[in-house]
C-alpha cells in the first residue's frame, strides 16, 4: 500500500478572508505566509502557518452572491481539532479567548478519549473549532 506521511494543510472555506485572516492570527496565533489574489476565478485563498506546528491552514472565499454560516450537520467539514500540550494550556486558552472575546465552551471531559478535555469555540464563519488536551 502507499504510505501517507502526514497532513500537508487543510483548507477551510470564509465568507471574508480579511476578516477571518486577523482574527486566526489574533486569536490563535497563526501567521501569514501568503495569498493568491489573482486566480481566475475570482477565487481568494490566504495560507497561514500555525504555531509549533507545520500544518498550513489556507482560508478559501469563492465567489458567490450567498453565503450561509457554517453547519456541521451537513456533509463535509464537522470541526478542526487543534491539540495544546495540557490542561494548564487549556486553562491559558480560556484566558485568551476571553480576552479576545471569543465565545467558547466550559472545559469539559473529551467523553470519547477519556483523560482528555477539550474547550469548542467558532471562528468569525461559525466553524467549530476545538482545542484539545490530555489531562496533566
Amino acid at each position: 500500500m502507499p504510505t501517507l506521511t502526514g497532513v500537508h494543510h487543510v483548507a477551510l472555506t470564509v465568507t471574508d478572508v480579511d476578516r477571518s485572516v486577523p482574527w486566526y492570527e489574533r486569536v490563535l496565533g497563526f501567521e501569514s505566509i501568503g495569498c493568491d489574489d489573482d486566480h481566475p476565478t475570482g477565487m481568494r485563498k490566504a495560507f497561514l502557518r500555525g504555531p509549533g506546528f507545520g500544518i498550513t491552514l489556507t482560508l478559501v472565499q469563492h465567489p458567490v452572491s450567498e453565503y450561509s454560516l457554517f453547519d456541521e450537520r451537513r456533509p463535509g467539514l464537522d470541526h478542526l481539532t487543534f491539540s495544546v500540550p495540557n490542561r494548564t494550556c487549556l486553562r491559558e486558552w480560556t484566558d485568551r479567548l476571553t480576552e479576545h472575546g471569543v465565545t467558547f465552551s466550559p472545559i469539559t471531559e473529551e467523553h470519547t478519549a477519556p483523560g482528555t478535555e477539550v474547550i469548542s469555540l467558532r471562528d468569525p464563519d461559525g466553524i467549530q473549532l476545538v482545542l484539545w488536551a490530555r489531562e496533566d
